[in-house]
């Protein structure tokens, strides 16, 4: 048998590619939405990168014709306030007395209660193995807040070496 000639064979092809995408609309149109979403976010998302770049750009250009601000008017730090102005700590306790057996963490981390997940795995490489175990006990005893005994468990292990 002889072949077809080119042009018809092409055009056969194309017949049965446009049915099997016909076939395939359905499923298409079901995922649209969400496509044209996604592009859309990321054109949007290119186009903020692209206007921060400028906005980069010409900080750097305007830099040049004005000096930078070494210590804004705003920051204050401990050694800026004049010591005569801040009360005393002794003078701080004594206006707030403690009420007998009333604490507001365990020994060796005045203020536990009041600290946060991130201020305490900030202060726990400070503490000792016998330090981080009252930590953990006070812990367990008052909250017992499962990621915080969990870091104390892990840090106590790490610290005893186990």
């Amino acid at each position: 048998m002889k072949s077809l000639p080119l042009p018809v064979r092409v055009a056969a092809g194309l017949a049965v590619t446009a049915m099997e995408q016909a076939r395939k609309l359905p499923q298409s149109l079901a995922g649209l939405p969400v496509t044209v979403a996604s592009v859309a976010m990321q054109a949007s998302m290119r186009a903020q990168q692209h206007l921060t770049e400028l906005a980069i750009k010409g900080d750097e250009a305007l830099a040049t014709f004005r000096p930078a601000e070494e210590e804004p008017e705003w920051a204050t730090f401990d050694e800026d306030v004049d010591q005569s102005e801040k009360p005393a700590a002794s003078e701080e306790k004594a206006e707030e007395p403690e009420e007998a057996g009333e604490t507001d963490g365990p020994s060796g981390l005045p203020g536990y209660d009041d600290l946060t997940f991130a201020q305490l795995r900030g202060k726990l490489k400070s503490l000792s193995a016998e330090q981080v175990e009252n930590v953990l006990a006070y812990e367990r005893e008052h909250a017992d807040r499962e990621a915080f005994v969990r870091m104390l468990t892990n840090r106590l292990a790490t610290v005893s070496g186990s």
